[in-house]
């Protein structure tokens, strides 16, 4: 049976007064008993002193002396006289010849030889009656009253019991004061046990506390715990948003504590760790024994010891990794491992894209600045003049061409949503193509036709839709020859996209191994083939960024007929 803290409380607090009211009354009745016999012994001290006088007036006759002082003493008063060895002279209680024995070891006698009183409580060995003895050392006997320990002598030593009633009316008040006291705090207990009780949801418990210092302790545990139940949840979810970003994270990361066993990793971090090790392994601490890793395993171990942070690459598997530590104050750790490749690949690709803009925008200032030089510094004559100045003017219309191709491309990279989308009619777009660019079709004697258009939307932007075609009907002019025909076909659609061909008549390229690098920036078949033709070099790269920029793909192919077919996709308007 399980004990409530209520009845626990009156438990304690019984067993604590009940052991002090004992210790009360036990303390309280021998203090009352030791002074009722100390009053007895006075009494008894009185009697001896009497028969000490009449000792001391009969000194040669002790016998008559005790028979004269026996006439004015209680009839129950025994007395004897004992001399200095032990032997009994006289006792008016014991006929003489019955007192052979020596008292000299009479417990009374003993304490009066060493202390001049004594007193005892005994059976007679005389007369076999039990006596309260008290004995007095004088010069040349002891003398020894006694009285017949009976119920009169027994009630005189017995304690007054009206103190003992007291006590107990006090300890039964107190208990039942004790047991208010208990339920008061029990009820609070009480209250707060419910709260706490797994039984009980708190948020769904209403407690009430009794107005009491408890009560009030137990009203601020209630306040505590919401408060604490509040931080609670804001912790799980900050957690749950942790987790979810680390998780969802394009970095591989896991934790570890100051003893390297590990503590949380996400799913990538493992990736990483089998493309890296070449091993397919679901423990990360293989980091710490893996070579790839002996740069981390180093500064985790000392190396660095007054560093918290840490650095490298690993290179494998055609792949670059980007490898950081992290060091707390805890000594706790993680580990992030990030695939750069790509960036890598970006960077590298806009160093050289910086190198070939530094070497196209170098051929035609080079070529400006001769043909000014020798206008100025040369005497020619007018026609001449018109001539050099003529040639500056064309090399300056291909530097500002390469400028606008090379800011057209920037700008569909980093600043896509700086382009205006709307519904464009394709045939209005390749009509208004077809006029623009009417002289130079006409001098290379090209056709220029589309199929399938009528009524084709696309949702884009004009100016990129427009660079998409008229930059492929550049390319045709410049490089397909001549006599040759351009053909445009809308050649299917779906729910979403209308998929175009764009295809020439023309010589083709030779070594299809180029076909795949036509997109590339300042990308060339041969070296002096953009040279001879003009042109920037980066027509068929805003082409593809276009197309790309419109959620579509382009691809390029040699015709079986002869010349180029590109096929890409555009989107219809919604």
């Amino acid at each position: 049976m399980k004990i409530t803290y209520k009845q626990r409380l009156s438990l304690y607090f019984f067993l604590i007064f009940a052991l002090f009211t004992i210790g009360i009354i036990v303390f309280e009745r021998s203090r009352e008993t030791k002074f009722r016999t100390e009053a007895l012994q006075e009494k008894l001290d009185a009697y001896t002193g009497i028969i000490q006088v009449s000792l001391k007036k009969f000194v040669d006759a002790p016998q008559q002396a005790m028979d004269d002082i026996s006439a004015l003493m209680p009839e129950n008063l025994r007395m004897t006289l004992i001399d200095r060895q032990g032997n009994v002279i006289y006792d008016n209680a014991v006929e003489k010849d019955l007192l052979s024995e020596n008292h000299a070891e009479r417990p009374e006698v003993v304490q009066a030889k060493a202390k001049g009183k004594g007193s005892h409580i005994r059976t007679s060995a005389t007369n076999r009656q039990e006596y309260l003895y008290y004995a007095k050392r004088t010069n040349n006997y002891f003398i020894r009253v006694a009285f017949p320990y009976d119920i009169q002598v027994h009630d005189f030593l017995k304690s007054d019991n009206l103190f003992l009633y007291y006590i107990l009316v006090l300890f039964v008040i107190t208990l039942l004061f004790i047991h208010y006291i208990a339920d008061r705090f029990g009820k609070s207990i009480k209250k707060l046990e419910e709260f706490a009780s797994e039984e009980n949801e708190p948020e769904n418990a209403q407690i009430e506390f009794p107005e009491d210092e408890l009560g009030k302790i137990g009203k601020k545990i209630i306040d505590n715990y919401e408060q604490l139940k509040e931080r609670k949840k804001e912790i799980i979810l900050e957690r749950e948003k942790l987790l979810q970003h680390v998780h969802s994270s394009g970095e591989g990361l896991c934790f570890f504590s100051p003893n390297k066993k590990v503590g949380f990793f996400n799913g990538l971090f493992i990736q990483y760790l089998n493309t890296i090790t070449d091993e397919s392994v679901s423990d990360p601490a293989i980091i710490f024994t893996d070579t790839s890793f002996k740069p981390i395993t180093d500064f985790l171990s000392g190396a660095s010891i007054n560093a918290n942070y840490y650095e490298t690459q690993i290179d494998r598997q055609g792949k670059i990794f980007n490898v950081r530590v992290n060091v707390f104050e805890d000594h706790s750790f993680e580990i992030i491992i990030n695939d750069i490749t790509r960036q890598e690949k970006t960077r590298f690709l806009k160093q050289e894209m910086t190198s070939n803009i530094a070497h196209e925008l170098r051929t035609p200032v080079t070529s400006i600045r001769g043909y000014l030089e020798i206008a100025l510094e040369q005497p020619l004559d007018g026609e001449t003049a018109h001539k050099f100045l003529t040639k500056a003017h064309e090399q300056t219309i291909v530097l500002s061409e390469l400028i606008q191709d090379m800011s057209l491309i920037t700008k569909i990279e980093e600043a896509p949503t700086s382009f205006k989308q709307e519904p464009i009619p394709i045939e209005e777009l390749l009509d208004s193509l077809k006029n623009d660019l009417e002289k130079p079709l006409s001098e290379k004697n090209i056709s220029m036709e589309w199929k399938n258009t009528k009524g084709v939307t696309v949702c884009g932007n004009r100016n990129l839709l427009y660079s998409i075609f008229r930059n492929l009907t550049d390319n045709a002019i410049r490089y397909a020859g001549t006599g040759i025909s351009i053909t445009i076909n809308k050649y299917n659609e779906d729910k979403d996209f209308y998929y175009f061909s764009y295809a020439d008549t023309g010589i083709g390229i030779t070594g299809e191994h180029h076909l795949n690098r036509l997109f590339e920036r300042f990308y060339r078949v041969n070296e002096g083939r953009t040279r001879d033709t003009g042109g920037s070099g980066l027509g068929l790269s805003i082409v593809k960024n276009a197309v790309l920029f419109h959620k579509g793909n382009i691809v390029v192919k040699n015709r079986a007929e002869g010349g180029l077919e590109f096929l890409f996709k555009l989107p219809k308007t919604e």
